[in-house]
Formats: C-alpha cells, structure tokens, sequence
C-alpha cells in the first residue's frame, strides 16, 4: 500500500466520523412534526423552550415564550437550565438544535425534544 492509499483512507474515515457525528441519532431526543410539537406547547404541564439560534435570528421572530440560549453560548449558559422539565429545542433548520441536544445529552439532559424542521417549519404564533 502506497502512501496515497493511506491517505485516502484515512481522509474517508473522517469524512465517514464527521457524517456519522452529525447525523446520528442522540440518545434522549424525542424529533417531532411542527403540529406535535405545536400541540405539546399547548398543553399546561411545565416545560421549556429553547431557541438556540443566534440574537439576531431570535429578534427576527422567535416561538412564543422562547428563551434565547444560542448554540453557541450553550456551554457556558447550561447551569442556568433546568433538569426537571421538558426541554423543548429549536433552530432555524433542525440542524443547530440537534448539535444542542447532543450537548445536553452528554451533560445528563435527558427530556430534550426537537422542533423537526426548525423554525422554517412552524406554522404557529412568531413574536417579534
């Protein structure tokens, strides 16, 4: 095996780790449709709902009695999240709120849901 083969291969196993990190299923989270997690919203039962995109995509329009934790301040904002409700997650696409999930997971969470589609797919109330 020449030296370019093992380069190959070593830069397909990455690609394949960096594919798999992201599109693999996080242990705890519930993704459901824009109506289930409309529906969930609606019931009385305590819960919290996160919008993890950044401030100025939150300003633009975010689900009613959404807090702003941006993906990336999540780390240093985690404390200040509460173990003992739902924690009700989303983005623009799905995709950010996943990266969140996975985050929360590591760090004990385990009642996380995701908005499937992300904001792009609510069909609800946006406050601006």
């Amino acid at each position: 095996m020449d030296f370019t083969s093992i380069i190959q291969i070593i830069l397909f196993a990455l690609i394949a780790y960096f594919l798999f990190s992201r599109l693999a299923p996080v242990k705890g989270l519930k993704n459901i449709s824009a109506q289930q997690f409309k529906d969930e919203l609606d019931q009385r039962t305590p819960k919290y709902i996160m919008d993890v995109r950044e401030p100025n995509e939150y300003k633009n329009g975010f689900i009613p009695g959404a807090v702003n934790v941006p993906l990336s301040q999540l780390s240093a904002r985690i404390n200040a999240l509460p173990k003992d409700k739902p924690l009700y997650l989303y983005c623009q696409s799905g995709m950010r709120s996943k990266q969140a999930a996975r985050v929360l997971a590591k760090r004990g969470y385990s009642n996380l849901i995701n908005l499937q589609g992300g904001i792009m797919s609510w069909k609800g109330k946006i406050q601006k």
